[in-house]
C-alpha cells in the first residue's frame, strides 16, 4: 500500500509540469506584422521619435486616419485597428402594464 502511494505522488508529480507547460493556440503578432503596422502608422504622419508630450493624441489620430484609408480601401480583413460602425437590432419592447391584482406580490 505505501508503494502505491508513493507511484501516485511520482507519477503526479511528472504530469504536473507537462500540463502546465501547454502551447496555447493565442498567439500574438509576429514582427513583421508590428513592423507593417509601424509604416502604417508612420505613413499617416505618426513619427515615433518626436514629441512624447502628445503621444497618445498623436498615435489614436495617425490610427483613425490608417482605419479610414482602410475601410475606404474596402479593406476589412480585420487587420488593423477596429472598424467603427452602427447597426439596428430593432425597436426597445415596453413592458405591459399590469393590474394591481395581477402583480407578482399581490396580497403580501
Amino acid at each position: 500500500m505505501n508503494k502505491l502511494i508513493s507511484a501516485v505522488a511520482v507519477a503526479a508529480a511528472l504530469a504536473v509540469p507537462a500540463i502546465s507547460f501547454a502551447q496555447s493556440n493565442d498567439q500574438g503578432l509576429t514582427r513583421a506584422q508590428v513592423r507593417a503596422q509601424l509604416v502604417q502608422l508612420e505613413a499617416a504622419g505618426y513619427n515615433p521619435g518626436a514629441d512624447h508630450v502628445n503621444y497618445p493624441q498623436e498615435l489614436q489620430a495617425a490610427q483613425a486616419r490608417v482605419s479610414q484609408e482602410q475601410l475606404a480601401a474596402g479593406n476589412t480583413s480585420g487587420y488593423g485597428s477596429p472598424a467603427t460602425g452602427s447597426s439596428q437590432s430593432g425597436a426597445a419592447v415596453q413592458p405591459a402594464h399590469t393590474a394591481a391584482q395581477q402583480a407578482v406580490y399581490f396580497g403580501h
